[in-house]
């Protein structure tokens, strides 16, 4: 699996080349317009970008999330929820490098056989970035209006987390 692993890029380079000399594309104009192409969509969407990495970066140097939910950890400890998951839970839907962070934060001082290793590792399973998918996607577009996307998506992550904590209480507590 190895040696097919190191070939298949090659090889899909050589299938793309070889079906745009039978089209009779010209093939580095084409590619020279979609590289220029991509480099304006990169452009446009940077501002948004650099301002969620901004504020997810505030969000979790500031460690307010944690010091915020100091008071539910009565109840959470009742529901066998660990206060190490909901930082995670709450940054998720903005940016999957940060929910990462905090996940190996989790592995690295609880370790990934751990409840809380456990949730993070489902939770990051059944949700999504959605916040930066519709930064990203609407962005490049230019969409302003999301509708019903912001709501749905996060209704849908929301449904991920509660999902995450019954499953692994299901199966490991």
């Amino acid at each position: 699996m190895s040696t097919f692993s190191k070939f298949i890029i090659p090889l899909f380079v050589v299938f793309v080349i070889g079906y745009g000399l039978k089209k009779k594309v010209l093939i580095y104009d084409t590619f020279l317009e979609g590289a220029k192409e991509g480099l304006i969509t990169v452009f446009h969407i940077f501002p948004s970008i650099v301002a969620m990495v901004f504020a997810v970066n505030i969000l979790l140097n500031s460690h307010i999330i944690e010091i915020g939910f100091q008071f539910l950890k009565p109840i959470l400890n009742i529901m066998n929820i660990p206060l190490n998951i909901l930082p995670m839970a709450l940054i998720r839907p903005i940016s999957g490098t940060a929910s990462l962070a905090i996940l190996n934060d989790i592995f690295l001082k609880l370790g990934p056989d751990s409840m809380a290793g456990r949730m993070a590792s489902v939770l990051q399973g059944c949700t999504d970035t959605t916040i930066y998918v519709l930064t990203l996607y609407f962005g490049s577009v230019k969409i302003t209006k999301t509708r019903y996307a912001l709501s749905t998506g996060l209704f849908a992550d929301f449904i991920g987390i509660i999902a995450s904590f019954l499953i692994v209480n299901f199966f490991f507590a």
